[in-house]
């Protein structure tokens, strides 16, 4: 991994698009920015997709990511729902794409693992733990999950970039903890 990396994350939404900003150096990440692609108010669905186009390009512009990590839609049984997503997510991907940015793409599950080591953690706990990792401050913290999904997106990848070769194994967080007294606190 290069001194500095600047990753960008994505949360591919129809209605709602969030995106983070972070900027890796070494083994510590920081928030760059963090927002909503608000596409609400816009009726045509093709109009929506050349909004997310737009937007994710000035984003990649304006902050030169190095890398994309986008999360995978989950299935769902509304197959109408999906398709949307697909195609928001593909606009998305295409503009990185365009500007010759890597794209990564995390399932939810691995996300919420990485962030907080539970696959079935909410919205909520991966907002709060991105929080106290990225030392975020409460009036910083956006109204929109999305924001928060993107950026655990980017962080999830980031996590990914440093993984050390090592001879430990560990089964779970507790494995981890045990085999590491000493080493490891609580928050």
């Amino acid at each position: 991994m290069k001194a500095e990396k600047i990753i960008l994350g994505i949360d591919p939404g129809t209605n709602v698009m969030g995106y983070g900003v972070i900027r890796a150096t070494g083994n510590k990440a920081e928030l760059v920015v963090m927002g909503i692609i608000d596409m609400r108010r816009e009726k045509d669905p093709y109009l929506r997709l050349g909004r997310i186009f737009e937007r994710v390009t000035g984003i990649i512009d304006e902050f030169l990511p190095d890398e994309m990590a986008i999360e995978a839609p989950f299935f769902g049984k509304n197959v109408q729902s999906m398709l949307k997503l697909g195609r928001a997510q593909g606009v998305a991907i295409a503009a990185a794409i365009h500007h010759d940015v890597p794209i990564h793409e995390y399932a939810p599950l691995k996300i919420k693992m990485a962030i907080t080591g539970n696959g079935g953690a909410s919205k909520e706990q991966v907002a709060g733990m991105l929080q106290r990792l990225l030392k975020i401050n409460d009036a910083d913290m956006p109204k929109f999950m999305d924001a928060t999904d993107a950026v655990g997106a980017a962080y999830c990848h980031f996590m990914q970039l440093g993984r050390p070769e090592t001879e430990h194994h560990y089964r779970s967080w507790k494995d981890l903890v045990n085999k590491n007294k000493g080493k490891v606190s609580s928050l």
